[in-house]
């Protein structure tokens, strides 16, 4: 079982300015090793390459540091023969050889060898991650910079005693320990991350003597719980519970607590600390919002896991796709641009953002592998717009939050009505009415990150955050 604790650490002066020395360092680094391979696509691919008389084979028009006859002067493994006659070693990717140059970085720039070689490591590996990101169909990495270059990773040496870590090249740091680790885990890795109220450790745990957690296969699921997602109320149940949703940023005080913090910011002088003191309050209160935001979403998570059922059935939705700006009208007489209904949909792209369902959706499969229950995804479309017995779809069925078909007369809550439906469609997948969507849902469903292992604080909630809507 492997899995992550969150603790917030307490470092003296000298502590914090090394901490923030070597983000400066591991985003420079970071931005360079980016440069680097960029140069080499270009050399090698686009300027093109030509054949060296000399030495008989291909050269790049300039030299890069990781192309094959870069700076570093062995892009290629010792040749090793194996039993096959085939090399066993083949070209050395671009982050090996970053990696292998590090030494090399350390004495030209003295400074390096005060971080650690595992978070130098790390920092490359980080970057070959956001290229393997990339190649799976996601955007092509990204240059760092201070807001988003927050964090690094020690990868061993990090020990505990009570409430003190070790941190490699840092030394002993005291940290509130909130949670004790359990007897027979060991640490596999730390990361430490810079946040607006100070520094945070998140350490890896990992005891192979208990076994990950298993769901139970779709042939032994009885029970679904249907979840229909929502702005006006957080969450719609299909057995008629609706939970509500705070709006935690969107709501009247947060909008204009927030209105101020900006206005005070943008007041002050570029570059001043006043300017500074002004930006770490404004940054403060978003991760006021945030942390709320969390805790209330472990909370209804909980809810509705706990519930007696197998399996729950959610919306498959695509939230980046719903918050994607409204396309542009030009009249074709004029040129001009007309009105595309752009700002008021920006409202309701700041509810949804407020909202957070995906990160709602990830703690509820997170709690319900940890029951061994099923989390089935549901392509939701037109369903609060179906009718449940006659199974007329009309636009027109839906009025607000009221449900009432065109065909055959029948009402019913629209969004609890979306939820029986969702449920009603897991069914079908559960009971093999749908044979290629249940396979599709099946590879579909991925492990869940470990980083949602971490624990939320639930704050002062009640039982008055879920209301019962009667039938």
């Amino acid at each position: 079982m492997l899995t992550n604790y969150v603790y917030k650490l307490r470092p003296n002066i000298t502590q914090s300015t090394k901490l923030s020395s070597w983000l400066d360092m591991l985003r420079s680094t970071y931005n360079w090793s980016l440069a680097d391979r960029i140069a080499q696509y270009n050399q090698q691919f686009i300027q093109g390459e030509y054949c060296d008389i000399r030495t008989r084979s291909e050269a790049c028009p300039l030299t890069c540091f990781v192309s094959k006859n870069g700076a570093s002067g062995e892009p290629w493994k010792d040749v090793k023969v194996g039993k096959d006659g085939k090399d066993k070693n083949p070209r050395r990717s671009a982050g090996d050889i970053q990696i292998t140059a590090l030494p090399d970085l350390k004495k030209a720039r003295p400074w390096f060898a005060e971080i650690d070689s595992t978070v130098l490591q790390q920092n490359v590996k980080r970057l070959d991650t956001a290229y393997k990101n990339f190649f799976e169909g996601r955007g092509f990495p990204k240059f760092k910079n201070r807001s988003n270059f927050t964090s690094f990773t020690f990868q061993m040496g990090v020990k505990v005693q009570s409430s003190k870590i070790y941190l490699p090249k840092l030394g002993w740091m005291r940290f509130f320990n909130s949670r004790l680790i359990p007897n027979g885990f060991t640490i596999k890795a730390a990361t430490v991350r810079k946040r607006q109220d100070g520094w945070y450790v998140s350490i890896r745990i990992e005891d192979k003597a208990i076994p990950s957690y298993a769901s139970k296969p779709l042939d032994e699921v009885n029970s679904i719980l249907g979840c229909d997602l929502g702005i006006t109320k957080l969450v719609h149940l299909s057995d008629r519970h609706q939970i509500d949703n705070p709006k935690f940023s969107t709501n009247k005080k947060s909008k204009r607590t927030l209105k101020i913090r900006q206005r005070r910011v943008s007041k002050k002088v570029k570059g001043s600390k006043n300017r500074k003191k002004a930006a770490n309050n404004l940054g403060r209160f978003h991760k006021k919002t945030v942390d709320k935001r969390t805790a209330y979403q472990w909370h209804v998570a909980n809810k509705i896991v706990s519930r007696k059922v197998d399996a729950i059935a959610l919306e498959d939705l695509n939230v980046s796709g719903m918050m994607r700006r409204c396309k542009i009208k030009v009249d074709e007489k004029t040129g001009r641009f007309l009105k595309n209904g752009q700002s008021r949909k920006k409202g309701l792209n700041r509810a949804i953002s407020d909202a957070s369902w995906g990160e709602l959706i990830l703690k509820i499969q997170y709690l319900a592998a940890k029951l061994g229950k099923v989390v089935i995804k549901i392509n939701a479309k037109h369903s609060s717009q179906e009718c449940r017995k006659c199974k007329h779809v009309d636009k027109s069925n839906r009025d607000g939050e009221k449900f009432i078909c065109t065909q055959c007369g029948d009402h019913e809550h629209a969004d609890i009505g979306a939820a029986k439906t969702i449920r009603d469609r897991g069914f079908e997948i559960v009971r093999g009415d749908s044979a290629k969507l249940a396979a599709r849902q099946l590879n579909a469903q991925k492990i869940l990150p470990r980083s949602m292992s971490k624990r939320g604080e639930f704050g002062n909630l009640s039982n008055q955050d879920i209301k019962i809507v009667k039938s």
